[in-house]
């Protein structure tokens, strides 16, 4: 199990890749089997090839992220976050809950924001 402050910096270099808009490095943090549900109750997103077309559509939507907390790790092998995206014309307050591997690689990734969370 990887140890909370690998998960922790997993998490900042998943924000800091993301706003530099470094694709290869955010989809470098991903098990080649991961899954993403974002948000959580919307169909999973599911391998290689399909995460890395949802990330290229979020960084050139021109979204940024911000964290509104520090980055929590767990017990166990999964971290979460609490931030903001900031996409032009649009805010979203989430909390993403990443569960990883041995390797020390995410394997799920759950984003819980709702209509609630949204501002325009």
């Amino acid at each position: 199990m990887p140890s909370q402050e690998h998960m922790k910096q997993a998490l900042q270099t998943y924000v800091d890749a993301f706003n530099a808009a470094d694709l290869v490095a955010v989809c470098g943090l991903y098990a080649d089997d991961a899954v993403i549900e974002d948000p959580v109750g919307h169909p999973p997103i599911a391998g290689r090839a399909a995460i890395e077309e949802f990330y290229a559509n979020a960084i050139a939507s021109g979204a940024k992220l911000a964290l509104d907390a520090p980055i929590r790790g767990s017990h166990g092998a999964r971290a979460a976050m609490a931030f903001t995206i900031d996409v032009p014309g649009m805010r979203v307050r989430a909390i993403d809950v990443m569960t990883f591997n041995d390797e020390g690689k995410i394997t799920r990734m759950e984003a819980h924001w709702g209509p609630g969370d949204i501002e325009t």
